[in-house]
């Protein structure tokens, strides 16, 4: 197995909105197919930090380290009487442009690039996380303060859920679907206590998810993160 991307991803925070299924039918890869909870589509807006970042096992000096914000929706694909369930990512935005490049040029995913910062607070017993990025001059937000203890997810929550998605998808050329792995264990979670969201979803992601302005999250979640390995390995769906 040769792997990609190696890099830790800390301190996760998804904010989840329940939007309807017809928002993300045109950015449906083909081959599979919204994967719902309890009837209803997801999409996530998420903030963490890359860090220690290597790229087929070679450190990337200087640019290793940034924070990365995505706005991503849930699927699966059938498999016999199985399903592979991943995640589709309609855009990845991150602050430097030779990452962005390199994912885009190798990686076949939506990548962008605009001026990031965060602000992590470690206290005894609390958390407080923010990440910032910065669209036509305006800084926009994802901050939470949360437990500082953290705990394992319970089976079949709407936090395993969300966080629990171990393949990627994206478009590639003449209709097809590329398909690819993520590993990294079950990550432990921090109770979210306060959470303040200022997005711009019409600037950032287009005319389509300017009804995410009108919505507040459904839920707010953090998760402690881990090591992740991305496999360079593709496997090409012509569906």
């Amino acid at each position: 197995m040769a792997i990609f991307l190696k890099a830790n991803w800390e301190n996760i925070i998804m904010a989840n909105y329940v939007v309807p299924q017809s928002l993300l039918l045109d950015y449906l890869p083909n081959g599979v197919e919204l994967d719902l909870f309890e009837g209803n589509a997801y999409i996530s807006l998420v903030g963490f930090m890359f860090k220690k970042t290597k790229l087929f096992d070679i450190p990337i000096p200087y640019f290793g380290t940034f924070e990365e914000i995505n706005l991503r929706f849930y699927v699966k694909r059938k498999i016999g009487s199985d399903f592979k369930r991943g995640v589709v990512f309609i855009n990845e935005t991150v602050p430097y442009k030779i990452v962005a490049y390199l994912a885009n040029k190798l990686y076949n995913e939506s990548y962008s690039t605009v001026r990031t910062k965060h602000h992590w607070a470690l206290h005894k017993e609390l958390k407080k996380i923010e990440y910032q990025w910065q669209v036509n001059k305006n800084w926009n937000r994802i901050y939470v303060e949360t437990k500082n203890e953290s705990e394992k997810m319970m089976a079949g929550s709407l936090e395993e859920f969300i966080f629990e998605h171990y393949f990627g998808y994206a478009h590639a050329k003449e209709k097809g679907t590329v398909e690819y792995e993520i590993y990294h264990p079950s990550w432990k979670i921090n109770t979210v206590l306060h959470s303040e969201i200022t997005c711009d979803f019409k600037s950032m992601y287009g005319n389509s998810f300017e009804i995410l302005n009108t919505l507040k999250p459904q839920s707010v979640f953090m998760a402690e993160g881990s090591g992740v390995k991305i496999n360079w390995q593709r496997t090409k769906i012509n569906a």
